[in-house]
């Protein structure tokens, strides 16, 4: 019964934890799917993610064509000054051979940036800060199950980057160059039994010719302590490129600072059809310490050891009176 217990509080507190602060104890990633997580990796953490994927494209109406290559997904994060804000760069280049099937058969190899974005991410709402922690049920494994109506509140996140775009890149659209703006909303559900559920409104390459609109939809499932499955929906519309993308795959945690995982995407059209399977690992090195709160509510700092205010708070600075002196005081001599 005891270990059931601390099993279940285990597992309450894992849940829970995302909510509470940035910074958790494992990593937390936005692989393997696309969308970005409403939360930051925390202060003083840096995390990298990376993964290379095959992709093959096929259009069959005018002007038909086939498409196979290689290309990596990469992002570098990093938690900055406060727990809710984080910094990226992110990217995908790939490389890959076009071939057109028309009367005449000819090849084109194209290699580049699909996309090359630096930005800031910034946590606007948390609806579990400043409320009282939820403690388990210890005696009820039905009412830790249960849904919780107030689960339904997401957090909120802003995103505000830009693209940096090189002349004639065959993945943009004619006349694409330079740095454009990129805005998002990420918005975050964790819900009970390891359920999660991210949604991403994007408008991307905002005032240029392939200024698209995007929305990403990702529900995750913690099967186990260890690995993780994830479904994802991609929708795109711009005058250049339109989709939607499906994906599915999943995550093992190998440690508490490395992850790794694969995933395929796929489409329903055939202008053009688009299968893809991806691998990839993120890692964090965690320089993240937090702060320890005192009894009286003063605060220390771990890098340094030293208090903010000794002794009494009602006056600052003040020193602490000699021992003896206070001894004497205490003594009642008449």
């Amino acid at each position: 019964m005891n270990l059931l217990k601390s099993a279940l509080f285990f597992l309450f507190c894992l849940a829970t934890s995302q909510g509470y602060c940035q910074y958790t104890e494992v990593i937390n990633s936005n692989r393997p799917g696309v969308s970005r997580s409403a939360f930051s990796v925390g202060t003083n953490v840096v995390q990298f993610e990376a993964g290379p994927y095959f992709i093959k494209e096929k259009r069959t109406p005018a002007a038909a064509y086939e498409a196979s290559g290689f290309g990596i997904d990469f992002a570098a994060r990093y938690g900055l000054l406060w727990e809710p804000l984080e910094i990226s760069i992110e990217g995908t280049y790939q490389n890959d051979t076009q071939t057109y099937t028309s009367t005449y058969d000819y090849e084109y190899n194209r290699s580049n940036f699909k996309f090359f974005t630096i930005g800031a991410k910034y946590l606007v709402y948390d609806p579990l800060k400043n409320k009282p922690e939820e403690k388990p049920n210890l005696y009820s494994w039905k009412a830790n199950r249960t849904f919780k109506w107030k689960s339904l509140i997401p957090a909120v996140s802003v995103y505000l980057g830009g693209n940096i775009d090189s002349a004639d890149n065959p993945f943009t659209a004619p006349g694409i160059e330079g740095f454009s703006p990129k805005v998002m909303i990420a918005t975050q559900n964790n819900f009970a039994n390891g359920w999660v559920f991210v949604m991403n409104f994007i408008k991307d390459r905002i005032g240029t010719d392939q200024s698209d609109f995007q929305y990403i939809l990702t529900l995750t499932h913690a099967v186990t302590m260890k690995w993780v499955i994830f479904a994802e929906t991609q929708g795109i519309q711009s005058d250049f490129y339109a989709d939607n993308l499906f994906r599915l795959g999943g995550a093992y945690l190998l440690n508490k600072d490395l992850q790794l995982d694969s995933a395929i995407t796929f489409n329903t059209k055939d202008t053009p059809s688009v299968f893809s399977v991806n691998f990839g690992a993120s890692y964090r090195l965690d320089f993240h310490k937090d702060k320890k709160p005192k009894v009286d509510n003063t605060v220390e700092d771990e890098e340094n050891g030293i208090p903010n205010n000794v002794g009494n708070t009602d006056k600052k600075n003040a020193t602490p009176e000699p021992i003896e002196k206070r001894k004497k005081e205490d003594v009642d001599f008449d």
